[in-house]
Parts: structure tokens; C-alpha cells; sequence
């Protein structure tokens, strides 16, 4: 994989103050391209894109940007969108289509993941580009879905990972280990998740002896 590859090379780059070097830009460009193509991930260095871009904006290039956001997107539920959006100007981001992925962030966060399919659908020549970005979405609405229900009927699961056949259900049901129950899905007992916490308070003598002397 070119990615592998690159990686290396891009490693160095991003040591000490060659980070900030504007004349590596065009390798840590193709390098995001390549993390599009392979569905592969670097954060440090599509963050160190976008920090090149606002020392020079001549060299800004939106197209870039809007790959560097989608593969953010992808790494949910880790907040890598948000070290990415920080990173842009506010003229920026109310450009098209920024815009349109930052509002897939939104609905994302929201937990709104039909809303999310339909707009997604809406801009499938822009996903599209992002090698796995569907699938990466899948995973995160999985993790949603393992950590918030007990049980969920089946079309609505089917719903919520953007209308998907039943074979390829049965895929995401198995990979999870949840248990197919014919019109629903056993996804986990969430009484079993809720971890009792002991609180322990330490008070030594000279906080003690404090307040028994304003009590006297």
C-alpha cells in the first residue's frame, strides 16, 4: 500500500520545525489523497495540512480540506472533527461544501442518523471519494447503538445504518456477536454496563481539628 510507504517520509516531515515547512505540502496533500484512496488515517499529519494552510493561505486548497473533514468523520467517536474544524477560518467554513460536512457532523452528533443517510445520499460524489466512509459511519452508529439499547427492532436497525439489506445486516449483526431474535436484536444487557463507583474521602487531622475549633 502506498500509504505504508509514504508514511515514513511523512513522519519525518512532521518533526521539529519542518512541521511548519510550506515546501512539504504537496507530499502531505498526496498523502491525504492516498489515506481517500486506501482507507487509511494519519491525524497528525492532516492536521499539520490544515496548520500549513492557515501560515499560508495562498496555498489553501478546499478540496484537501473537505477530504482532511470526511476522514475525521470516519474516526467518530473520537473528536478528531473538532481539532479539524479549529484549525479552519470562520470564512471557511461557511464555504460549500465544508459547510454540508460540517452539518453532517452536527446530525452525527445529534445521534440523528437518518437525517445523516439522506444528506449523505444527497452528497454521494463527495463521500464517495472517501474510500470506507460508509462503513466507517456504520461503526460508530453500531457503537451508539451497543452502548444505548438493550434490544432494537430490526427494520429500525436496518434504518439507522442507512437502509441496508438483510444479508448485509446479518454481516454487522455477527460482527457485534448480537443475537438475531427473528423480528428484533438482542444487542446487550445494559443493566450489566452500569458500574457502581465507591467514593472515598480523606480528611486528615488538621482539617478536623479546624473544624472543631469554630465550633467551640
Amino acid at each position: 500500500m502506498m500509504a505504508e510507504a509514504i508514511r515514513q517520509t511523512v513522519a519525518s516531515m512532521l518533526k521539529g520545525i519542518e512541521r511548519y515547512n510550506p515546501e512539504n505540502l504537496p507530499t502531505l496533500e498526496r498523502y491525504v489523497e492516498i489515506q481517500s484512496i486506501e482507507n487509511a488515517y494519519d491525524l497528525e499529519a492532516n492536521l499539520a495540512v490544515l496548520k500549513l494552510y492557515q501560515f499560508n493561505p495562498l496555498m489553501y486548497k478546499i478540496d484537501i480540506t473537505c477530504q482532511i473533514l470526511l476522514k475525521a468523520l470516519t474516526n467518530l467517536p473520537h473528536t478528531d472533527f473538532v481539532l479539524c474544524k479549529c484549525l479552519l477560518t470562520e470564512k471557511q467554513c461557511q464555504e460549500s461544501p465544508i459547510t454540508q460536512i460540517i452539518y453532517l457532523a452536527d446530525i452525527l452528533e445529534r445521534c440523528d442518523f437518518q437525517s445523516f443517510w439522506n444528506r449523505a445520499h444527497s452528497l454521494h460524489e463527495l463521500c464517495s471519494r472517501i474510500t470506507g466512509f460508509h462503513d466507517s459511519i456504520r461503526k460508530f452508529i453500531c457503537h451508539v447503538v451497543g452502548i444505548t439499547y438493550q434490544t432494537i427492532d430490526k427494520s429500525m436497525l436496518q434504518q439507522l445504518l442507512g437502509g441496508i439489506d438483510a444479508d448485509t445486516l446479518r454481516l454487522w449483526i455477527n460482527k457485534y456477536h448480537w443475537k438475531d431474535q427473528g423480528s428484533t436484536v438482542f444487542v446487550a444487557n445494559q443493566d450489566e454496563n452500569i458500574k457502581t463507583k465507591n467514593i472515598t474521602e480523606k480528611i486528615d487531622f488538621e482539617q478536623v481539628a479546624g473544624i472543631m475549633a469554630t465550633c467551640k
